[in-house]
């Protein structure tokens, strides 16, 4: 089982922590800042050196408010450093990107938001006044702001372009105009109410978050779960990702203007949705899982066949998909992720398997019953669209296949034990969304109430990653290139 090294570094020694950790092939996952109990703000950074082994923590006290920026050795980090600089005040030295990210320009908080001592209910003044675009210096050159409001029901977000004919120069995406302060919601929670908060973060990654946060609080508690809910648990995750990846291909579908590939996966997504909604009561499998295990027991032994009758239609359509020409055209080439820039900038789930990266959570750091479970893990070297449909599609027919071992050797029991938090007691968990990595950490205070909850959703790397790969590409091809990423909004704003 994986575990979690926790050490003490002083500011001083960081940067050179961090050089260390890249030249050997490590990996940075997150930072973030909690208020300890003494009044203090310390920061937390989580890494791996290998893609099996333990998580290292490290804890790091800023001097004077102020650290070390690490975003020109580890550029994934420069989102995490702006967003403790906007909520917790925090200052990082010779960063490269010293701009607001989650407060937008004109915002003005009395207290920085995630400090203790912010009152929630006090209203942020705002004063209107010009925001930072990146200096594009060429002749001739056009610019389109598009959004925050968009066409059909998408979330909210402006779209910078700069481009000439029809060449982007550069792409700005501006996230975060519905920025929801979940992870300050978290805070006075007990740990049971925390559940139902956290399968909010992103309606379509209920169970990944719940399950995540969940892991978090048994591993603060130190309690084990129950073999037949760790099962449950699992078949519960391998539905979402079947559901979510066939409204990814429902949506690529239409963007590359399949009309009949699109109504096509929306009626499969459905089926799924439909099998969810009567094997749990919820078509987003919500309110079930908690700390300690389930809420209830389910019967799922009837799943098996239902999937059965769809195994068939769901061949089809992919393989219809995979000889369409026409799509396979238009994914060819667009929105190339290479390697490198995937490792750097932090690129998680299918969009980094598609790049070559080999990393997959649940066969790494196995969580629930994956552990108990053979997991074929889909790659691609090609890192543009085509290659990201694919994954997606490999990872169709693995998930299929584990659902049916799942069911074949599911365990009976009980599927609660219970689960109480010592006081101040901290945790760490993790999931593999059809996103990519989620992780939740959570500290408790000394009444076993929740103080600090923090959330590292896979669509903010992934966000922070799709910009390279619109640069310099054809504005026809955005719509495609965005839709093969598989973003949401809701899990970056938070």
């Amino acid at each position: 089982m994986t575990a979690v090294n926790v050490s003490e570094l002083p500011a001083t020694e960081l940067p050179a922590a961090a050089r260390r950790l890249r030249d050997a092939g490590g990996r940075m996952h997150m930072a973030y800042a909690r208020g300890r109990s003494d009044g203090q703000v310390e920061v937390r950074y989580l890494a791996e050196l290998d893609g099996n082994g333990d998580f290292q923590l490290w804890r790091v006290d800023p001097v004077d408010g102020e650290l070390p920026s690490l975003a020109r050795d580890i550029p994934l980090l420069g989102w995490y450093e702006r967003e403790m600089r906007d909520l917790f005040g925090l200052e990082f030295l010779d960063h490269p990107e010293p701009v607001p990210l989650v407060l937008h320009e004109g915002a003005q908080p009395a207290t920085p938001p995630l400090l203790a001592q912010a009152d929630p209910a006090q209203p942020m003044a705002f004063r209107a006044q010009p925001w930072t675009l990146p200096e594009v210096p060429e002749e001739d050159l056009q610019y389109l702001p598009f959004g925050p409001i968009r066409a059909d029901v998408l979330e909210s977000a402006q779209f910078v372009f700069f481009y000439l004919g029809e060449t982007v120069l550069h792409y700005y995406p501006r996230l975060f105009f519905k920025h929801r302060g979940l992870e300050k919601r978290f805070e006075g929670l007990m740990p049971a109410l925390g559940a139902v908060l956290a399968e909010r973060v992103s309606g379509v990654g209920s169970v990944a978050h719940a399950l995540a946060y969940a892991q978090a609080v048994e591993n603060a508690c130190g309690c084990e779960v129950p073999p037949r809910a760790a099962w449950l648990r699992t078949l519960l995750a391998e539905l979402e990702r079947l559901y979510n990846h066939l409204h990814y291909h429902g949506l690529l579908a239409d963007a590359t203007t399949l009309k009949v590939g699109n109504a096509q996966g929306r009626w499969l997504e459905e089926q799924f949705k439909q099998i969810n909604g009567r094997l749990t009561g919820s078509r987003f499998l919500r309110s079930l899982i908690t700390p300690g295990g389930l809420r209830r027991d389910l019967e799922p032994e009837w799943v098996h066949d239902a999937i059965n009758d769809l195994r068939a239609d769901i061949g089809a359509y992919l393989d219809q998909l995979a000889d369409t020409a026409s799509h396979l055209d238009r994914l060819m080439g667009n929105g190339v992720l290479p390697l490198r820039l995937a490792l750097d900038q932090g690129a998680t789930g299918p969009v980094a398997r598609a790049s070559d990266v080999d990393a997959d959570l649940r066969r790494d750091h196995p969580y629930a019953a994956y552990h108990a479970q053979s997991l074929e893990v889909g790659r691609s070297q090609g890192g543009d669209a085509l290659a990201r449909f694919e994954v997606r599609t490999q990872e169709i027919y693995a998930s299929l296949d584990l659902i049916a071992r799942l069911l074949h050797s599911l365990p009976r029991g009980d599927v609660y034990a219970q689960c109480r938090p010592a006081p101040e007691a901290q945790g760490l968990g993790w999931a593999e969304t059809p996103r990519g990595a989620l992780f939740y950490a959570v500290h408790f205070d000394a009444e076993g109430r929740l103080a600090r909850v923090k959330i590292k959703s896979p669509s903010f790397s992934n966000w922070r990653v799709f910009p390279f790969t619109v640069h310099g590409t054809d504005m026809m091809d955005y719509a495609i290139n965005e839709a093969s990423f598989g973003l949401t909004i809701a899990g970056c704003d938070r």
